[in-house]
């Protein structure tokens, strides 16, 4: 069998967690797969996997080897658009992760935009909302809101969306909330395994506080917490790109307005390493434009400007 293709359905195998699922993807069978991997595995006299009934596990080796043969391929790849003079018409496939809720809110809509102007491109975007690893699990650009960033990862700051604290205005009818201590008396809606649990920073440019909240609703999706506060069912922190919108139209309003929690830094991750392919290239200049002019987003060039 030929090389490159016993390479490619290893590499994939690793990659979606199973032979099957890589003999899917490229229209053959597990025995061919199968068949694939042991041909490298007899070459190389080493054993790649470390196979059971539930789950695909490389061994030692086997997980350099899939590093490196990951590697190869990319660059044979652009080696071959090169050589067909398609360096300015980048192709082949581009593996995204990104926020569920920024992803369903803006960055399909901006992938779909991206695909339109580079037809030989294809798309594999998956949306959760944990750090991915991106050498195992085959990621070619994360986008990340705030978080410690994995340090074998290169970083790329797109910008900063403030967040803030609203709530419906059905919600507000009848209670007060003068003081950021009048929070723990509140219905309050927040984000699922935070660090800091119930306690919210926040922050008037001059003072930073914590305060206590009672979270009668903890959700690990924005657009449910989003959902949640327009529905009038409490208070809650919202970054200002998933809540511009509904502040323009009234929908929401902001409570305690001098007050804000800590802003979002949304940054572009791609595996550390020399070699990166050009689509992969072209979709983080991209990115780093379109999301730098959303709603709710402010880029570098704007802080510095502001602060000029």
């Amino acid at each position: 069998m030929d090389t490159f293709k016993c390479l490619a359905l290893y590499v994939r195998s690793i990659e979606l967690g199973s032979m099957s699922a890589a003999a899917r993807e490229r229209g053959t069978t597990q025995s061919t797969v199968s068949k694939a991997i042991t041909a490298l595995e007899k070459r190389l006299g080493v054993r790649l996997l470390a196979r059971s009934t539930t789950v695909l596990v490389p061994t030692t080796q086997g997980q350099l080897f899939y590093e490196r043969a990951k590697r190869v391929l990319e660059e044979f790849d652009e080696a071959e658009a090169e050589a067909r003079g398609m360096t300015e018409r980048p192709a082949g496939k581009l593996r995204l992760n990104v926020p569920s809720a920024l992803g369903q809110f803006y960055v399909a809509d901006l992938v779909r935009t991206f695909l339109r102007t580079y037809p030989e491109v294809e798309v594999e975007l998956t949306l959760n909302d944990r750090m991915v690893d991106l050498l195992e699990e085959g990621v070619d650009v994360a986008l990340r809101l705030g978080g410690k960033l994995p340090p074998d990862a290169v970083a790329r700051y797109v910008g900063t969306s403030v967040r803030y604290l609203v709530a419906a205005p059905a919600y507000l009818q009848g209670r007060a909330i003068v003081t950021p201590e009048d929070l723990a008396t509140q219905d309050y809606i927040r984000f699922a395994w935070l660090d800091g649990g119930d306690m919210v920073e926040l922050s008037n440019g001059v003072q930073k506080l914590t305060v206590a909240t009672r979270a009668r609703f903890a959700v690990n999706n924005a657009l449910l917490i989003r959902d949640a506060l327009l529905a009038g069912d409490g208070v809650g922190l919202c970054p200002s790109w998933l809540a511009s919108d509904s502040l323009a139209s009234g929908k929401l309003v902001r409570v305690l307005p001098e007050w804000s929690g800590p802003s979002q830094q949304l940054t572009l991750l791609t595996p550390s390493r020399r070699y990166q392919p050009l689509r992969a290239r072209l979709f983080i200049d991209f990115m780093a434009r379109a999301m730098a002019g959303l709603p709710g987003i402010t880029s570098q060039s704007q802080i510095a400007g502001s602060e000029g």
